[in-house]
């Protein structure tokens, strides 16, 4: 095995332990047992939404009246006694996600006030849970959300919008469940925990308005018709008496784990920010240039190296090919080190998918460019035309987990040897 060889292990060893430590069984598990609950409904949205059901189901039993699980594609794993399953669109909603919709506001319509709703929430529940304000279409939900992705918007300038389209976000879905009491649990995959954000806030009170919803629309030159700006201007509810929340995991947790283990394997952990964005290949020019610090002047960690970057980037699309924000961040640090030995860097989306693309990320190193133009490929050409999969893919670089069972962000790793 040479040392670049072992070096890919050891950072797939990282990223596999990373992950497996905010997966949300445990935590909501542990949630649970300190919880007295009766006469209990559960809804679970999101991408760990399978996983957070089953360990409520396996904890709470026979107090579950019934529940409903709104998932990806490809994320359910299997029947959960007294929940219905559903799976859905992500990153953009589908019919599939109004119906099941629907069928949680179906449940929550008639509860009284000793009642609770178990909400468990992860992210990609913004996509998962909808049901359009009246006025608005899926179809429009759905352009304008493509539109603001493929501008590069961040996700708070995303959801800001989502949640002035919606009848089931920004606080909106607790005056749904109203009397009834809403526990809601919640893996975050939104930088700085905004729980006004993550999953677009369904049970949270809104602190954005409808002039901001209208800037960030005019920003990103995005035209909408009079009707729909007259649903934006509907002002989401700005107070929310009958929930609480509890974060049960987040990206701190998963770099502090990727630290734990880099440790383990003899390398000194750096974690440099737990809220990276920007543009992914931007974003990987930053890195690289410390890790390149690194390299010449040992500073500001000492080699043998591990840094650890957690985040969630964006990805302005140019071109028609295929990829997402780690991927290309995957394949722009390639170009940057290309010939450089003793590198290797993973970027990874905690959930196990990576954009539309069945790849969580990518793991490259210094001979990474030159086993993709061995394949025929030109990075720089793949990468200006947004196909950071098929780059990847040709100089084997891909990593595919598939579904995790969490959604916590990204996590970006630079291992760096002697």
């Amino acid at each position: 095995m040479t040392k670049s060889q072992k070096m890919r292990q050891e950072i797939s060893e990282i990223i596999k332990y990373s992950i497996e430590k905010v997966l949300p069984d445990v935590a909501v598990k542990e949630e649970l047992n300190n919880l007295q609950l009766n006469n209990v409904y559960v809804v679970a949205i999101g991408k760990a939404s399978w996983r957070m059901a089953k360990a409520t189901a396996d904890v709470l039993g026979k107090c579950i009246k019934k529940g409903i699980v709104i998932t990806k594609y490809g994320h359910s794993e299997g029947n959960i006694e007294k929940f219905i399953i559903y799976e859905a669109g992500h990153p953009l909603p589908d019919e599939n996600t109004i119906k099941a919709t629907d069928e949680v506001l179906k449940m929550v319509s008639n509860l009284s006030e000793n009642d609770t709703v178990l909400f468990l929430v992860s992210g990609g529940g913004s996509a998962l849970f909808e049901k359009p304000a009246e006025g608005v279409t899926l179809e429009n939900i759905m352009k304008i959300t493509d539109k603001l992705m493929k501008s590069g918007a961040n996700i708070y300038e995303l959801n800001t919008v989502r949640k002035h389209l919606s009848q089931v976000k920004g606080g909106r879905f607790a005056e749904h469940v109203a009397p009834a009491k809403l526990k809601v649990l919640v893996l975050s995959d939104v930088l700085g925990d905004r729980l006004d954000m993550i999953a677009s806030g369904p049970a949270y009170p809104d602190s954005t308005t409808s002039e901001d919803a209208l800037l960030i629309l005019k920003k990103y030159k995005i035209n909408i018709d009079e009707n729909i700006k007259q649903v934006i201007l509907r002002e989401t509810p700005k107070s929310v008496n009958n929930a609480t929340h509890t974060i049960i995991g987040n990206v701190e947790k998963v770099c502090q784990a990727a630290a734990s283990k880099a440790i383990e394997l003899g390398y000194n952990p750096m974690i440099f920010t737990t809220t990276l964005q920007g543009e992914a290949r931007e974003a990987a020019k930053f890195i690289m240039s410390i890790a390149k610090e690194v390299i010449k002047n040992n500073r500001p960690v000492g080699v043998p190296a591990a840094l650890i970057f957690g985040g969630e980037t964006t990805v302005q699309v140019r071109g028609n090919g295929v990829g997402g924000r780690n991927q290309e961040l995957a394949l722009a640090a390639a170009l940057d080190i290309a010939g450089m030995k003793n590198v290797v860097l993973a970027s990874v989306g905690t959930d196990g998918t990576d954009g539309p693309t069945d790849a969580a990320g990518g793991i490259i190193d210094g001979d990474s460019v030159q086993r993709m133009k061995n394949s025929g490929v030109n990075p720089v050409k793949y990468l200006e035309n947004n196909d950071s999969y098929n780059a990847l893919k040709s100089s084997g670089d891909l990593l595919i987990t598939g579904p995790t069972g969490t959604n916590v962000n990204d996590i970006i790793v630079v291992l760096i040897s002697d």
